[in-house]
């Protein structure tokens, strides 16, 4: 396929309202990691669809949210280099009308100049009767390029927003080979789904100070990936949670990395879990920048 057409789109919004969700139905596979845990998403991350002559190059970002951390100072700025780093904006939002995060968005956006594509998202959640006003709100803050209802769990909407996009694309070449997916290493995309199985396993108030770093990523003569990766994190007390009653805990949280790392790399994966405690690390920069938080 020769590419001619091209578009950077950053998709921004406060926590949990499914950017990573919409950024996985977009590319038809997973790219960023889905939980119901606030602050998922924690870095930058690039999926890429090629079609019909364009390649489409969406940003996931983490959520905007009121920092506490230095780690979340770090996710904030993310969101707002990215704004400013790409050729349009999409702002996804849940069905109720704007919060505070909702609004300190769209006044960047506004400062930006940038077109911004409003998406609904969740949309299978209320009646078209609660999403009329969420509309009426959501016009009177600014001139969108389009307001789109969207259920990305459901994949309903999408094919209106990528007509949308594609209206907005820019002759180039594109940015990327035809066949690259995502701009996260697989080292990377290990470690961010041994963290998803943390965030799917461990009490709300956890999974924050949770990072996983990878110290062995290699396959063997036999083709098995062995991969051996240290679960950081912040309090002592919360070691023995991750561990489990016997380790339980713990292997239940390999054995779904497991499964899923040996279906997205299609081969058999050895995996070692090791549990360490780092009192503190989202506050210290040097820790920080260790586990890849860093621009």
């Amino acid at each position: 396929m020769k590419i001619d057409h091209v578009g950077m789109f950053a998709i921004v919004g406060r926590p949990n309202v499914g950017k990573s969700t919409l950024l996985n139905a977009l590319t038809g596979e997973k790219i960023a990691i889905v939980s119901d845990k606030p602050q998922t998403t924690r870095s930058r991350i690039m999926g890429i669809v090629n079609r019909d002559g364009g390649q489409y190059v969406f940003v996931d970002t983490p959520g905007f949210h009121k920092a506490r951390t230095r780690l979340g100072d770090y996710m904030v700025e993310l969101v707002e280099e990215t704004v400013t780093d790409t050729d349009a904006v999409i702002l996804v939002v849940e069905p109720k009308p704007a919060g505070i995060p909702e609004k300190i968005l769209i006044d960047n956006i506004r400062t930006s100049g940038l077109p911004c594509i409003l998406v609904i998202n969740k949309i299978d959640t209320v009646t078209p009767a609660d999403l009329l006003p969420v509309i009426a709100d959501y016009q009177e803050r600014l001139d969108w390029r389009a307001v789109i209802p969207v259920s990305a769990r459901k994949n309903d909407g999408l094919e209106i927003l990528m007509q949308e996009l594609t209206a907005l694309l820019a002759p180039g070449e594109a940015l990327f080979p035809e066949d690259m997916r995502s701009d996260q290493p697989e080292r990377v995309l290990a470690a961010e789904i041994i963290r998803e199985k943390l965030l799917w396993r461990l009490e709300r108030e956890i999974p924050h100070g949770t990072a996983v770093f990878i110290e062995k990523y290699e396959h063997d003569d036999a083709g098995i990936l062995h991969i051996s990766a240290t679960i950081f994190i912040e309090r002592k007390s919360h070691k023995a949670i991750v561990i489990g009653k016997g380790g339980e805990k713990l292997r239940e949280i390999g054995t779904l990395a497991r499964e899923e790392l040996e279906k997205k790399y299609d081969c058999k994966v050895f995996l070692e879990l090791w549990v360490k405690v780092k009192e503190g690390w989202r506050d210290n920069l040097y820790q920080m920048r260790s586990f890849g938080y860093e621009n």
